[in-house]
């Protein structure tokens, strides 16, 4: 038999189902999938499902942590539909989704709290997703192990610290900023990468599959320093590990990243009340403060006093921080991280 509405609609009431009187809207039965972080981390976002799932009768909000480019394969494989609706990606990816296609343009006139961003943010988003935050890569280490704390990049390489220093694989955000700075404090740049590659050689390093394996190392006392997320070293801090988190000189690195509707969404309304959720100033505050410490990219979000030993807080702090031309590393990525691997065993 032909499936008509009116059959549809005949069926689903023979099977008890019920429907909404006229003019009512429900999301009766649809589910927001948003790739999201891992641990506690993840707690902000679950902070705006648990609120969005309260205003939105019948709507199931799916958080998917990842911190694999692997997510990526499966959006890529489903051809226009996807099982994911929002991600999260820092500045490089993000850069990778505009040009492959699988992340949708924003339109700023369905955002109520667009003009809450800082105007420099929208202009690095490419037009794609909301800027949600921005964390912070310095070196954290770990105080049971280390006698004299690093104060800058360089320091890294100080003979104390021979043979426990931890740097992360290059599919992360973490290692490429990583090998971006010690190019450029050694006399390189994003496109001449040659002066961080020895540098890094010369560590003799205990290499990190993912940011958190790194920082669960560092926490083992495995490694002693590392260059990690200030988040991961907060959360850290946080659970009473001895791990302390440095803004190295000349300034930490700045990653923003940007949560952008996946093509394919099933619902763009419901996605884009997501980003808009995560522009608003009350979102932002809770992820700015303990023990999350995500970097605002909202206007009039004061910096919580706990913050400030992993976020910037002063205009001097602000006017230190590092950023990456993420554009020249980009175009070869993956080459980077097939380096990576063989040069460093992973």
């Amino acid at each position: 038999m032909k499936l008509t509405r009116r059959t549809f609609t005949r069926s689903m009431l023979a099977a008890g189902a019920t429907l909404a009187a006229p003019g009512i809207v429900r999301a009766a039965d649809k589910e927001l999938v948003v790739i999201s972080y891992g641990g506690k981390l993840q707690e902000p976002h679950r902070w705006l499902a648990d609120k969005m799932e309260s205003e939105v009768s019948g709507l199931t909000v799916r958080l998917v942590p990842s911190e694999s480019q692997d997510i990526v394969a499966q959006i890529k494989a489903a051809q226009g539909f996807s099982p994911y609706d929002l991600m999260p990606n820092g500045e490089p990816p993000h850069l990778i989704a505009q040009r492959d296609g699988y992340i949708q343009k924003l339109d700023r006139a369905r955002l109520q709290n667009a003009d809450n961003v800082v105007p420099e943010f929208w202009d690095k988003s490419g037009g794609f997703g909301v800027p949600a935050t921005f964390s912070l890569i310095g070196l954290a280490y770990n105080e049971e192990l280390v006698e004299n704390a690093p104060t800058s990049w360089e320091d890294m390489w100080n003979e104390e610290y021979a043979g426990q220093v931890g740097i992360c694989r290059t599919s992360s955000n973490l290692g490429l900023g990583t090998l971006a700075m010690a190019a450029k404090i050694f006399g390189g740049s994003e496109s001449d990468l040659e002066p961080g590659w020895a540098k890094l050689k010369e560590l003799d390093p205990v290499a990190g599959r993912s940011p958190s394996i790194l920082a669960q190392m560092l926490e083992r006392g495995e490694i002693a320093v590392a260059p990690l997320w200030n988040n991961d070293a907060a959360v850290a801090a946080a659970k009473g590990l001895p791990i302390k988190f440095v803004k190295p000189d000349p300034g930490p690195v700045a990653i923003l990243s940007f949560m952008s509707e996946i093509t394919g969404a099933r619902d763009s309304d419901l996605a884009y009340r997501w980003m808009d959720g995560i522009i608003s100033t009350e979102y932002q505050e809770m992820a700015a403060d303990a023990p999350y410490y995500f970097g605002t990219t909202v206007k009039g979000v004061a910096v919580p006093e706990a913050a400030r030993p992993y976020t910037p807080s002063t205009p001097e702090e602000v006017a230190a921080l590092q950023t990456v031309d993420w554009s020249e590393i980009v175009k070869v990525r993956p080459e980077l991280v097939e380096r990576f691997d063989r040069e460093f065993a992973i």
